[in-house]
Order: structure tokens, then sequence, then C-alpha cells
């Protein structure tokens, strides 16, 4: 372990799986890492039990190493760089008590959703919003599930900043035996995707829970990465690799794999479920549901042709039957 990289301070907002595995990782590096938690209750049980009572509940914490807090002036305060890790339905929640600028502070999102009301990445908000430059905008994508970070199974992130020398910097503070970073420039495509892959693994999931196979999951999402790379070209028109981890591996993990939150909801809604049962029976929250709205509209704008988009937004917000709609879907992918 090497403690105390930099005299720079970090901080985490968000106490959910993601947040949790992200002081796990920060503490492999960081002498002390500030985390922003949701309610005093949370707060004094990591205290004393040493670990996050609802969300990977198998990582112990050396508290004397966590400066732990539920005010967010408290935490901007203390810290020079700053990830954020919480639902993005609840990030404006989150900021409304803050009083203190960003306007210098490094900020991370590692929120794979956009922002409700306008539509708008993470990132963007960040920037229009609270003055934050450009290049002290960071975003943090997959693959990687948090779960696997807790068994620190080997994983794979990657870290894009405009700004290079800000990028080493905190690449410092993420990197360990069980965590490769990857770095990146390209700052609107990897959130992007990220948000874009959610909404696709709810395809996957539907298609599981209507019992279509493996050879239609492959080809769906195989259609999928061309639906995210049409997107990524209207949305940031810059040279990418859409093979790259960041965009297709990240799409297949949360696809394929069972650690994956929209691919359980997608299953129910598959299965069944309505909506509104779905997300009350669910953990944690499937970034995909809420996303699919906003990117839908940013599509319709665009005159985008993206028939998996189309398909999961009817299923989800025009209450059109699943079977049917993928049916129809099966037509016009290949």
């Amino acid at each position: 372990m090497t403690m105390g990289i930099e005299n720079k301070n970090i901080g985490v907002v968000g106490s959910g799986s993601f947040g949790t595995a992200m002081v796990k990782m920060l503490l492999e590096n960081a002498a002390t890492v500030n985390w922003c938690v949701r309610d005093e209750t949370l707060k004094n049980h990591i205290k004393q039990e040493k670990r996050n009572p609802n969300y990977l509940s198998s990582v112990a914490f050396d508290v004397e190493r966590l400066n732990l807090t539920t005010s967010i002036d408290q935490l901007v305060h203390q810290s020079d760089i700053i990830i954020f890790v919480v639902p993005s339905i609840y990030l404006l929640e989150t900021l409304k008590p803050l009083t203190i600028s960003l306007e210098n502070k490094i900020i991370i999102t590692a929120i794979k959703g956009l922002i409700p009301q306008s539509c708008e990445i993470i990132g963007d908000y960040f920037m229009k919003e609270y003055g934050v430059a450009e290049e002290n905008i960071g975003v943090i994508a997959g693959p990687c599930h948090a779960e696997e970070i807790a068994l620190e199974r080997l994983s794979y992130i990657t870290l894009a900043f405009k700004n290079g020398e800000n990028l080493n910097r905190c690449r410092r503070y993420l990197k360990s035996d069980f965590v490769r970073v990857t770095p990146s420039d390209d700052i609107y495509g990897t959130e992007h995707s990220a948000v874009l892959k959610n909404v696709y693994a709810i395809s996957a999931g539907i298609a599981n829970g209507l019992n279509y196979g493996d050879n239609f999951i492959a080809v769906l999402l195989s259609n999928a990465i061309r639906e995210m790379e049409e997107y990524l070209k209207i949305i940031s028109p810059i040279d990418r690799n859409i093979n790259n981890s960041v965009y297709l591996g990240d799409l297949l993990v949360t696809g394929y794999s069972y650690f994956s939150r929209n691919r359980m909801f997608g299953n129910m809604i598959g299965k069944g479920y309505t909506v509104k049962s779905a997300l009350m029976e669910m953990n944690m929250v499937p970034e995909g549901y809420y996303a699919t709205e906003g990117i839908f509209k940013i599509s319709e704008e665009n005159g985008l042709n993206l028939p998996i988009l189309e398909t999961v937004h009817k299923i989800l917000y025009q209450e059109k039957n699943p079977r049917k709609q993928f049916k129809k879907l099966t037509k016009k992918i290949d």
C-alpha cells in the first residue's frame, strides 16, 4: 500500500454500492479519505462496525483513515478532489445544501445517468451550474462492478480527463493490485456511453425475461454497440474506437452480468413486472430506467434511428407489451 501519495485531499459523495467500492479503492493509496454518507445513522454504524450495512457489507474499513460526514459543505471544504457516486435522480437533492464554491475543485463523476430535468450528463451540469472548468472534470467508467471490487477480483476502469496533469494525479489514487486504470481524454463519449450501456443492459434483461436465448442476446448487444456508435458520433464527433473496453466492454459486462442491476430490472420487466413493482422490489437504483427517457429525447432531437432504444422506451414509458415489442424488434436487427 502506498499511502499519502500527494498532499491532496480526496473525497467521495455517495454511500451506495459503487460509492462504497470507490472508498475501498482509494484507501489502497490515500492516507485518508473524506466520505459523505446519507445520514447520521449510517455514519455512526460505519464508525462502530467498520462496514456499510446496506451495501458491500463484507468490506471492512480502517475507520481511523476515514473522515465521515453527512455534510456536503464539510466534504467539499476538506477535499481538493471530489468523486460523485450518487444516483443521478438524487444528485440535485444532494447538492442543494451546498454553499461552498466548486470552481477550484477537481470534480470526478462516477454517475451513470443524466440530470432528469435537463437531460444533461453530469459533467456538463457541473460546468454549467457550478462553474467547474472543463479541464477539472473527470469521468470514471467501466467495465467494473462494485461487487467484484469488494472481492478484489482484477478489474479495469477508465479514467477520462481533458487535462493530462489532472488525469495522472487522480489515476494514482485509483490503481492498485486489483484495479487497472486506462487513461482517456474522451470525457463526453465515455460519460454518454456509461449512460447508454445501462439502457441497452435493460434490453438484454428484458430479452432474458422473455426467454430469448444467448444467441439472440448476442445479436441484440452487437446491434446495441452499433446504436451506441451512431449516437456518440452525433453527440461527440471525435475519432474513437468503439471496441475499446470503456465502450464495448462496459456494454457487455452490464448486459450479461448477474451483478448488473439494469439487466436485473429488465429481466423483471420481461417476466411481467410493472415498472413500478420492479422499482419497488429492487434495493438499488437502475440508472438505465431513468436515463431512457432523456436518451430517447436526445435521439429524437437528432433524428437518429435506434430501434433497440425505441423498443425499450416504448416498454418502459409507453406501457407497451414487452413480448409484442420484442417480436417487432427481431425484424429490425441482424
